[in-house]
C-alpha cells in the first residue's frame, strides 16, 4: 500500500500548492521593466501555461527518474538543495526522539507503578500543562528566558559565526547548543502524550492474568515491571511511534521557522512563501516516503514485539 499511498499523497500536494494564489512569476508584474510578453515567456519556460493535469503527469514522469527538477528561485537542482537541508533536519528529529523515550518511558513506568500516589498526580500536572501549551508558545518562552534574559543558550541557527575556527570538540558543543532550544521545544508535546499513552498501557497490562501469577510465584518486582509489564506494553507503543513521524515531520516547518534551524522545514517554508512548486513538490515527496518508511517499520516492530503477531 505504500506506493499508492505515495501517489495520492503527491497529487494532493500538487493539487493544493497549485490551487493556492499567486504564481511564481508574480514577483515580476510588480516591477514596471518587466513587460507581460516576458511574463509569458516565463509561464511557458516553466510550463505553468499546460493544464495542471498535464502539468502533475509530466512532473509524475521526471519524479519515476529521481529527477526533481530545478528550482524557479535560483535554478539550482531541488535534489541538491534537499541534500544540503535533510542533514539538519534529521540531526533535530534523532535527537527529538531520543529526548522523549528517554524522559517518557520512564514517567510513564512511574506514574503506572505509582498509580494514585502524589507522584503520579504531580508528573500528571506537569504533563498535562506541557501537552496543553502550544508547543510554539513553548519555543517562544524557552527563546526569551534562556536565550534572551539569561543569554544561556543562542536562539537561531545552527552553528556559531565563528563556527569554522574552532577546535573539533567545539565545533561538536557549539551544534549542542544551537540544538537545545529547538529539541526541547519539539519534545514538550510528544512527551506529555507518550508518557501519558505507556502509562495507561501498562495500568492495562498491570490487570492481566498472568501479572498476577507471575506476582505470585515471587518474581521480583523490578523484574515484573521492567521485563513482563513494560514489553506488553511496548505493543501500542509502536502503534504511537508511527503516529508521532507524520506529527514530527510536519511540525519541523514550524520550529525550523522560529529557530531559524536550515533543514527542510524551512526550506519549505521559503519554498512557500516564493511559490516555488518544484521544491515544495521535492519536499513533499521526501517527507512522504519517511513518514511511509516510519510506518512500514512500525508494522515490523509488531512482530519483534510480540511473535505472535505475523502477517501473512
Amino acid at each position: 500500500m505504500m506506493i499508492p499511498v505515495l501517489f495520492g499523497i503527491t497529487l494532493i500536494t500538487f493539487f493544493v500548492m497549485h490551487l493556492t494564489p499567486g504564481s511564481p512569476v508574480d514577483g515580476l508584474m510588480m516591477s514596471p521593466e518587466v513587460d507581460a510578453g516576458a511574463i509569458l515567456r516565463l509561464r511557458e519556460t516553466y510550463g505553468l501555461d499546460r493544464p495542471l493535469h498535464i502539468q502533475y503527469f509530466s512532473w509524475l514522469s521526471r519524479v519515476a527518474t529521481l529527477n526533481f527538477g530545478s528550482s524557479f528561485r535560483d535554478g539550482r537542482k531541488v535534489t541538491l538543495k534537499i541534500a544540503e537541508r535533510l542533514p539538519a533536519t534529521i540531526l533535530l528529529n534523532v535527537v527529538y526522539l531520543f529526548l522523549i523515550f528517554a524522559l517518557a518511558i520512564p514517567i510513564g513506568i512511574i506514574s503506572a507503578v505509582k498509580h494514585n500516589k502524589a507522584i503520579d498526580k504531580i508528573l500528571a500536572v506537569c504533563v498535562f500543562a506541557g501537552y496543553s501549551v502550544p508547543a510554539f508558545v513553548v519555543a517562544l518562552i524557552l527563546m526569551m528566558y534562556f536565550g534572551v534574559e539569561l543569554g544561556w543558550l543562542p536562539v537561531s541557527g545552527m552553528v556559531s559565526i565563528n563556527y569554522e575556527f574552532l577546535p573539533f570538540w567545539s565545533k561538536v558543543a557549539d551544534i549542542a547548543s544551537h540544538l537545545v532550544l529547538p529539541a526541547v521545544s519539539t519534545a514538550i508535546g510528544g512527551l506529555a502524550f507518550l508518557s501519558r499513552y505507556l502509562r495507561s498501557s501498562m495500568l492495562e497490562v498491570i490487570k492481566q492474568d498472568y501479572i498476577k501469577a507471575a506476582r505470585a510465584r515471587g518474581i521480583p518486582e523490578k523484574s515484573l515491571v521492567l521485563v513482563h509489564t513494560l514489553r506488553n506494553a511496548f505493543i501500542p507503543m509502536i502503534t504511537v511511534f508511527g503516529l508521532l513521524l507524520p506529527a514530527l515531520i510536519g511540525g519541523s516547518v514550524v520550529f525550523e521557522t522560529i529557530f531559524s534551524w536550515p533543514g527542510m522545514g524551512r526550506l519549505a517554508y521559503e519554498a512557500i512563501m516564493a511559490r516555488d512548486y518544484p521544491v515544495v513538490m521535492g519536499i513533499g515527496v521526501v517527507m512522504a516516503v519517511l513518514t511511509l518508511i516510519g510506518n512500514f517499520l512500525a508494522d515490523i516492530g509488531y512482530a519483534a514485539a510480540d511473535p505472535r503477531i505475523r502477517y501473512e
